[in-house]
């Protein structure tokens, strides 16, 4: 007895293998693909315990709920109750995608949707593709896609979807149970749920044409593997394709039609800021109340003139605490027409002006303490005769781009604080230096074009060179007294062997579109107009990068959003399907891109935000376990 008791191990029972399967429904009541259904609760039984895993968002009921359904799990069975009147010869869908997993170990019972029919038969077609931001071509995952047999533009704007899906990680749908004939396709980020186009502020797509669904017959490849390396068969496998299973919506925001002043600021005496809610076509006018405007400010804007700001040029006038300005703008009125509106605003400062005066004052006075106690400590000092106390100049704050090493093709921009009251050009001298010589050169310097506080100088930089640019004191002058100090700055330019060289050759396009070389956070570092198809990108920093181009129909250089109202589509763009890795002293020439590739297909996963989610594979974890 002794030596079997010691033969008895003490562990840990192992509990059998691991569930690596996904549940299997068992029963479905009413039956899957039923006919003539009077109800709507439907019960789901499976072969073990489930639970429902973010119900809210995977599970999509077509034709879409006015009442939210109620569906839970418990225990083997899921419940589904749909509280909205039934329609009369129409099938339903009940689309889970990945949400019923098994209770343990979460094994998904995938691409499960339930099907039944209030009518005679069950209507079997399918529409299927993807939903791409329009600016971008980023997936959109979450965006409802629907379906209208009413052909008029008015059905997406008055009427709720016939029937729906949402799209996944990856952007793609696919819209079940549609009957025969004739569709319009519409994508929606519904945020008030009900179905339909009511909101300016919602994401939309729209397709310029019809669908009509159909189905055939197709042959796809099935691999069977040996192992997890060798492949073992590949058969043709027969199944029925359900087709349009290519579509591409372009998704956009409509411009917003509102405005209104959304926000005015008085940080300073001398300033006021208006943020208005949208752009504005042409410039508001702005009034004194109580006193007189015009010319009395310098004004700066915005690219959009969304955004101003009125800079003040007397004294006498700013150091009021509050000012009062009517402001006359235009705002559309219900039909779309533009009137005029006039808003009343008092523009009040955190700190009174007597207070400033008093602080400023304050300073002087410490300053000139300074002054003399410094000068009581020097030989000869006389009492009775100070010396005289002059206030320092106020210093103009000037930032250059400029430095030591710089681009063939970048910017040599100042930039102020402040307006400035005068430039004095010939206190700025720029030498090309050659050996230690400088030699005077050439330059044209002016105001910046989209900020009245930036100037830039403009010569003729060649690469390897170095240049000296030198700048008076004094140089310029600050609309509110100060001056600014001597500025003594050495550059020098990199050379070609420093650079790449791109050429771009693209297909099936016109001379309206742009390319652009972008980083891999897709900012745009450079971009050239097509001229019969070709383009070239010279002086380009080693590095990689992705190109995206787009179709610019009204010749303004900027990409221009939709409006359904007037059927307007988004602009059109496209990626080059490969990163580039440019090194220097290399030419390269690209000459492979199609556009004509699926959109959905096109942009670099690399920069695509929108990862699709990772291919679930089993952990086959049993195969390393012994089992007793």
């Amino acid at each position: 007895m002794l030596t079997v008791v010691a033969c008895a191990s003490i562990g840990r029972p192992d509990g059998g293998p691991f569930d690596e399967e996904p549940p299997v429904l068992m029963k479905a009541s009413p039956g899957q693909y039923a006919t003539n259904v009077k109800e709507g609760k439907i019960e789901l039984l499976f072969d073990e315990n489930v639970k429902l895993v973010n119900a809210f968002e995977k599970v999509i009921v077509s034709p879409p709920q006015v009442q939210m359904p109620e569906i839970k799990s418990s225990g083997k069975r899921v419940t589904v109750e749909l509280f909205d009147s039934l329609w009369p010869n129409t099938t339903y869908s009940v689309d889970f995608g990945d949400a019923i997993v098994d209770n343990n170990e979460g094994n998904p019972y995938e691409n499960f949707a339930y099907v039944f029919s209030t009518g005679e038969s069950v209507d079997t077609l399918a529409v299927s593709g993807a939903v791409l931001e329009a600016e971008t071509l980023e997936p959109i995952k979450g965006m409802v896609v629907g379906l209208h047999s009413l052909l008029e533009d008015s059905a997406f704007t008055s009427k709720p979807f016939e029937r729906i899906s949402r799209t996944d990680a990856r952007g793609r749908f696919t819209i079940k149970g549609i009957a025969p004939g004739k569709y319009r396709v519409y994508a929606l980020a519904d945020a008030n749920q009900n179905n339909l186009f009511d909101q300016k502020s919602e994401k939309i797509a729209f397709m310029d044409t019809y669908v009509s669904p159909f189905a055939s017959e197709a042959v796809r490849p099935d691999t069977i593997w040996r192992d997890s390396l060798t492949i073992d068969t590949i058969r043709q496998v027969r199944y029925t394709r359900f087709q349009p299973d290519d579509l591409v919506l372009r998704a956009f925001l409509e411009d917003m039609r509102m405005q209104y002043i959304a926000k005015n600021q008085r940080p300073e005496h001398n300033r006021v800021k208006l943020f208005f809610a949208s752009a504005n076509s042409e410039l508001p006018k702005v009034e004194g109340i109580g006193f007189n405007m015009e010319g009395q400010y310098i004004l700066e804007a915005s690219e959009k003139m969304d955004t101003l700001t009125y800079w003040f040029k007397d004294s006498a006038l700013y150091s009021a605490d509050t000012l009062s300005i009517a402001v006359t703008y235009k705002v559309p009125d219900s039909l779309g027409v533009y009137v005029e509106t006039c808003d009343t605003l008092n523009l009040a400062v955190k700190k009174k002006w007597a207070k400033l005066v008093e602080e400023e004052q304050k300073l002087l006075e410490d300053e000139k303490k300074k002054f003399l106690k410094a000068e009581s400590r020097k030989e000869g000092y006389d009492e009775n005769n100070p010396p005289q106390f002059v206030p320092k100049t106020k210093i103009l704050k000037v930032r250059f781009s400029g430095g030591p090493s710089m681009d063939v093709n970048g910017d040599c921009a100042f930039t102020f604080d402040e307006p400035l009251l005068s430039v004095d050009t010939a206190a700025i001298q720029l030498f090309s230096v050659v050996d230690s010589t400088f030699i005077p050169m050439e330059y044209v310097f002016r105001q910046s074009d989209s900020n009245i506080k930036e100037y830039r100088l403009f010569a003729e930089w060649r690469p390897g060179c170095k240049y000296r640019m030198v700048v008076d004191s004094a140089a310029f002058k600050g609309l509110y007294g100060g001056v600014s100090e001597k500025i003594v700055r050495d550059m020098a330019f990199r050379t070609l062997e420093e650079y790449a060289v791109l050429y771009v050759n693209v297909r099936g396009v016109g001379d309206d579109a742009i390319v652009q070389l972008i980083n891999s956070n897709e900012k745009v570092v450079m971009q050239e107009k097509l001229q019969g198809g070709r383009c070239s990108f010279y002086f380009v920093k080693p590095g990689t990068y992705y190109m995206r181009m787009l179709v610019d129909s009204n010749g303004n250089g900027k990409w221009d959003t939709g409006e359904y109202g007037k059927g307007l589509q988004p602009e059109k763009v496209y990626h080059y399907h490969h990163k580039l890795d440019l090194r220097a002293l290399f030419e390269y020439s690209q000459d492979d891109w199609d556009i004509n590739m699926p959109l959905d297909k096109q942009k670099p996963l690399e920069i695509t935000k929108q990862k699709p989610p990772k291919e679930r594979v089993k952990r086959n974890r049993n195969a390393t376990r012994k089992f007793k």
